[in-house]
């Protein structure tokens, strides 16, 4: 099935057969990628009295609990609620749900004791390209990144100057297959969020971040159609799954 879009009075195809999707499922297994000190997610069948939600112990319907933090689990989509003292719901922050997008691969450079990814090398990847959402993809990239154990590693993480430079050129939606695009022990200082979301001069309310992603080496770099999906949690973050179309 392909559909007919319209992007910059130009139009353009792209085939919805052929989804490419980069979030990372979410498991009750020791797999499951975690961060911010916390165990992994649990799914376990309710427990009432002595039935059991689950059909291989005579119940009729599996009926699961889910615990899990949408940070620290998986891939998830936050808004700048996550840092305003003001409550925001992540859903006020998405009207539509397919938006034009690059999706980059950097390396991160160092930076004193750290990685960072800096603006000169965005800059540089996006080559005067303004789309409406950025997937960055790091490098080295490798499956262990969809069961890495993140607390305590000091991951690499977006500079200021960076997230400055993609709030400029108007990008609305940025995409890292990091745990957080801020240092993971940072004194709560969070630069890189304010910096992208213009926090508390002029808060973007129409912008998110969406964290710990896996983009598969098999996705090139280049132009494609996003489709970020969101589940419909009134937080600050929710889980998300982003599903990017190749352009034809």
């Amino acid at each position: 099935m392909h559909a007919t879009i319209n992007i910059k009075e130009q139009l353009r195809t792209i085939d919805l057969s052929k989804p490419l999707d980069i979030s990372i499922a979410l498991t009750d297994t020791s797999k499951n990628p975690v961060a911010w000190y916390l165990d992994k997610p649990v799914i376990s069948p309710v427990r009432v009295d002595n039935w059991v939600g689950k059909v291989s112990e005579g119940a009729s319907v599996n009926f699961n609990n889910i615990q899990f933090n949408p940070h620290a689990h998986g891939t998830h989509t936050e808004g700048v609620g996550h840092i305003s003292e003001e409550f925001h719901s992540v859903q006020e922050s998405l009207a539509t749900f397919f938006f034009t997008t690059e999706v980059i691969s950097v390396t991160p450079e160092d930076f004193g004791k750290d990685l960072v990814i800096p603006a000169g090398q965005l800059k540089g990847l996006l080559e005067g390209k303004k789309p409406e959402a950025v997937v960055i993809r790091t490098l080295p990239n490798t499956p262990q990144k969809k069961s890495k154990k993140y607390s305590h590693t000091n991951w690499p993480y977006l500079h200021e100057n960076a997230a400055n430079y993609l709030r400029e050129i108007d990008v609305k939606h940025l995409l890292i297959d990091l745990p957080s695009v801020d240092k993971e022990k940072d004194e709560g200082k969070l630069l890189a969020h304010k910096a992208f979301w213009n926090y508390p001069k002029k808060p973007r309310l129409n912008a998110t971040i969406t964290e710990f992603i896996f983009v598969p080496n098999t996705i090139k770099d280049g132009s494609y159609i996003l489709n970020l999906q969101t589940a419909n949690f009134v937080n600050d973050a929710t889980p998300s799954r982003p599903v990017l179309y190749k352009l034809l």
